[in-house]
């Protein structure tokens, strides 16, 4: 009686999808139409909507159309307009937790700390935050790779006196008007805030380590006639959904083509000198590496921002923060308010999933796994430890396209792994140790061509220059590619004994 009252809670369930955003949403629904129901969501804040939840700064929007980032088995036809914002992105996420009844799969607050495969029982054992333990036949990593900040180490931090936040968490009690503002950053969240609070500000200084490539949004609002004729007539709202896909899959030509590329470049050059006035600040704001290297930005806001009198562009280094201000590698001390970091994301898992343990067959550490490099096989499965299936994993994000096609994709080769477990009457699946090699040695081969692999240093890369993030080629041919699982490029275990699937 004593043990069973010391005995910590253990829950069991089929499936546990940890992270509750786009990726964990869309496997979920996907499980219910599939008749699944056993399974947990869990997810580490107090409700559903990962990026969407934490990204509501102002202007904060997407930079893929509407219609093409939204679940085409769960579609919304009344979009306001092109790109949406991200007010409206969350309200669909809740619509779908709602249509779908997510909230009863799911455990909020909950965060899972570790996870240990357990081979005699082909089961994988969580640690939660709340000091429960789950077991689980099959793992579903869905955390996404844009949730924990990248914030930079800035000598004399602890001495400045003014207000400190970054874009991700944002205060939004906290009033801009009339203060001087420092934004340091200018990556996909800067271009968007600082337009936005630009005219708030009394002083704005953008700090620029390097120049970004940004494009037009070719934006607009959909009119009452076109989106009763989407919800009326879904052929239609698939037609422009289409056209917006095969669009989209054209900007991967001059990706994989530099040469290409360069003629994009001067049509990108041309419109900086057309939105800046000023011939030397348009300068400094055109990056001197080749376009398509880091991620290309839209926005049609950013760059007239410049022109504002209370806008000062600064690209020396930052030397220290004082108590008042920043002091910048010249000598020069601009005073301020406040501090925003615009700065992104930290995107390589091996740092990312630092605190979470996660060890496989004969106790491999997940981290050790990927110690020279974050690889797995199309970004789903990771040899070594069977049933831990990813979305959006090593190679997989998108450079031209929007990623909840890739989400789709990944979700139904998921459950085709299920199911091929299931019909062998085996408990686990992994992928073989020499296929997931071959498949990588491919991927990198074709990546060395790219314009990512051009010179320059981006979060697609590691140190050392390996690019562990990005698809290389056209979303049709990973969709061609994951649409049907060879069973021979997987090993089927029982709890008795391994087999080779036939």
């Amino acid at each position: 009686m004593h043990d069973a009252q010391q005995r910590p809670f253990i829950q069991k369930t089929r499936i546990a999808i940890i992270g509750g955003g786009f990726g964990g949403i869309a496997m979920a629904i996907r499980l219910l139409q599939n008749n699944i129901q056993d399974f947990i969501i869990l997810e580490k804040a107090s409700s559903f909507g990962g990026t969407w939840r934490e990204n509501q700064y102002p202007g904060a929007a997407c930079d893929v159309q509407s219609h093409m980032y939204s679940l085409s088995f769960a579609p919304k036809a009344d979009w306001s307009r092109r790109y949406a914002e991200a007010p409206e992105i969350f309200d669909y996420i809740q619509g779908l937790i709602a249509d779908f009844d997510l909230a009863r799969y799911a455990r909020l607050q909950c965060e899972a700390l570790s996870a240990a495969y357990l081979e005699d029982e082909c089961q994988w054992q969580l640690t939660l935050s709340d000091q429960s333990t789950l077991m689980a036949q099959y793992v579903i990593f869905a955390s996404g790779p844009l949730h924990v900040p990248q914030i930079p180490q800035i000598a004399g931090i602890e001495k400045f006196k003014g207000k400190v936040f970054y874009s991700s968490q944002w205060d939004h009690q906290y009033n801009l008007r009339g203060k001087a503002v420092a934004s340091i950053g200018t990556g996909a969240s800067a271009i968007q805030y600082i337009p936005e609070i630009a005219p708030q500000a009394r002083q704005l200084y953008v700090f620029q380590r390097t120049a970004a490539w940004v494009i037009p949004r070719d934006e607009r609002l959909y009119s009452s006639i076109e989106k009763r004729l989407f919800a009326k007539f879904d052929c239609l709202r698939k037609l422009h959904r289409a056209r917006l896909y095969w669009s989209n899959e054209s900007r991967a030509v001059p990706i994989m083509q530099p040469a290409v590329m360069k003629y994009a470049q001067k049509l990108a050059e041309a419109y900086i000198r057309f939105q800046v006035k000023d011939p030397a600040l348009a300068q400094k704001l055109t990056p001197d590496y080749l376009m398509g290297c880091k991620r290309i930005l839209v926005s049609s806001k950013y760059f007239p921002a410049f022109n504002r009198s209370n806008v000062e562009l600064v690209t020396e280094g930052i030397q220290a923060l004082t108590e008042h201000g920043i002091l910048t590698q010249d000598g020069k001390e601009r005073k301020i308010d406040c501090l925003i970091y615009g700065t992104g994301f930290i995107t390589d898992p091996r740092i990312y999933l630092k605190p979470f343990h996660c060890t496989g067959l004969q106790g491999i550490e997940l981290k050790d796994a990927w110690k020279d490099g974050a690889e797995s096989y199309y970004g789903i499965s990771t040899k070594g430890f069977p049933n831990l299936f990813q979305l959006l994993g090593p190679n997989t994000v998108l450079a031209h396209n929007s990623v909840i096609f890739m989400i789709e994709a990944q979700v139904e080769y998921i459950l085709q792994m299920m199911q091929l477990a299931e019909r062998t009457q085996t408990q686990a699946i992994v992928v073989k140790d020499q296929v997931q090699e071959r498949f990588n040695r491919q991927i990198q081969q074709m990546l060395s061509g790219t314009v990512w692999q051009s010179g320059c240093v981006s979060w697609y890369q590691q140190d050392g220059g390996r690019n562990f993030a990005l698809w290389p080629t056209y979303t049709w041919k990973y969709w061609l590619k994951t649409r049907k699982l060879n069973p021979a490029d997987y090993v089927l275990l029982s709890k008795s004994k391994a087999s080779r699937a036939a």
